[in-house]
């Protein structure tokens, strides 16, 4: 056994997950593009996609999975409580985050920013138009403490009509309760797509925060903590190294260092974290490479149709970027 698998034998959470045959993720209760249920009950989406990629990981099987969906206000206490595993959940990493509940985000998935969201019919260019303004915002998200503080920046006054769940906001914005919506600039993308009329809402180009989003586990095993960062690290490797759903097969006989690595042909990577070493080709096997997932569920050719901007590779324009597998 390597010095890797025996500081890793002890992991309470990968042990548990192993036994129960299934992995528990806590996910966005309806958000298109990141966690959505059909009418048929068939979940999709970039967060969901996360879940099944662990799963993959962890038993060859992305079906392996519970997803649970969970508000904002009850997810952190949620995987605190240990009522789930994993959140997958379109969360902001922030400090106090990480030490009022004892959780750890192990890496950022999703590069976001807050903005807003106004008809069409105001023809305002700019958040810095908003003096006065009624604007839409849910609770229990970091979402409130930005909009107070951008205002004040600036000398204007707003007045907050907050919900507890983004369904409420998006009724209440619709309705004409308030004048603006604010959210993450990705929840800003989906939500247009559930109003009456989505043509006639435009975003504002404004961007008023950093919203570094990611996947959070509870920060006392360790193991586990590496299991779920290098999915995440596995998938960001695959795509810039070429490796897709479509190519695993070629990549399995590959002689590249770096891809025999990735695809578990060569090392025991996956065995040192409690995992078979063909992990990570089972993840892009089944689920796929971090590029595949966000133009799956977010890009071009889906109603989203949210740029990559921040979310491409390093290497392409953004700053997308994964420690090296070796």
């Amino acid at each position: 056994m390597t010095v890797g698998a025996s500081a890793f034998a002890s992991s309470p959470t990968l042990a548990e997950v192993k036994a129960r045959g299934s992995l528990i993720c806590g996910v966005n209760e309806g958000l298109p593009g990141f966690s959505f249920v059909d009418q048929r009950g068939i979940w999709t989406g970039f967060d969901v996609d996360f879940c099944r990629a662990i799963a993959a990981a962890i038993f060859g099987d992305p079906n392996k999975v519970k997803l649970v969906p969970l508000s904002a206000d009850a997810r952190f206490q949620a995987l605190r409580d240990g009522k789930i595993d994993v959140l997958s959940r379109n969360s902001t990493w922030t400090m106090g985050r990480e030490a009022d509940f004892g959780l750890t985000f192990v890496g950022i998935t999703y590069y976001d920013g807050q903005g807003f969201m106004a008809p069409r019919a105001m023809r305002i260019n700019s958040a810095l138009e908003l003096d006065g303004a009624k604007v839409c915002v849910q609770s229990g998200t970091t979402t409130i403490d930005n909009l107070a503080d951008f205002f004040t920046s600036n000398g204007m006054t707003l007045q907050e009509v907050v919900s507890s769940s983004t369904d409420q906001a998006v009724k209440n914005y619709d309705a004409g309760q308030c004048s603006v919506l604010t959210s993450d600039l990705s929840q800003l993308y989906a939500l247009r797509q559930r109003l009456s009329n989505p043509r006639d809402h435009v975003i504002l180009p404004d961007v008023i925060s950093k919203e570094p989003l990611g996947p959070v586990v509870r920060d006392s095993d360790l193991q586990w903590i590496s299991v779920v960062k290098w999915t995440y690290f596995a998938m960001v490797n695959a795509e810039e190294l070429g490796v897709s759903s479509k190519t695993i097969n070629q990549a399995l006989k590959s002689q590249k260092p770096q891809v025999m690595r990735l695809v578990g042909t060569s090392g025991d990577f996956g065995e040192q974290i409690g995992l078979s070493n063909d992990w990570a080709a089972n993840i892009v096997r089944y689920v796929g490479n971090y590029g595949e997932v966000f133009e799956r569920n977010l890009g071009s050719k889906t109603q989203l149709a949210i740029p990559r901007g921040l979310n491409q590779l390093w290497n392409s324009g953004g700053i997308q970027y994964a420690p090296p597998i070796r």
